[in-house]
């Protein structure tokens, strides 16, 4: 289980490096800028956009904080400067 305290320090790095929740449903979620992700005591709630849809808007999800089985930073690549 994630603590309150592992999850937001993950959330106030500094500085913030996105990273990716995965779940013990084998769901996981990008978080890519700490503004849509909030934690409580016991559970954490995620924006969840629709990319996919244009003009949408997304829907928050809440999980239990016991069903996340770990964190781990996304690879951002970086494009090679043109020469």
């Amino acid at each position: 289980m994630m603590t309150p305290r592992e999850v937001l320090g993950h959330i106030a790095a500094e500085p913030f490096r996105p990273f990716r929740i995965h779940t013990a449903s084998g769901r996981d979620f990008e978080v890519r800028h700490p503004e849509v992700v909030q934690v409580g005591r016991s559970t954490l709630t995620i924006f969840d956009p629709l990319a996919d849809v244009p003009d949408a808007e997304g829907t928050w999800i809440k999980l239990s904080l016991m069903l996340i089985e770990s964190i781990e930073p996304l690879e951002i690549s970086v494009r090679p400067a043109n020469h």
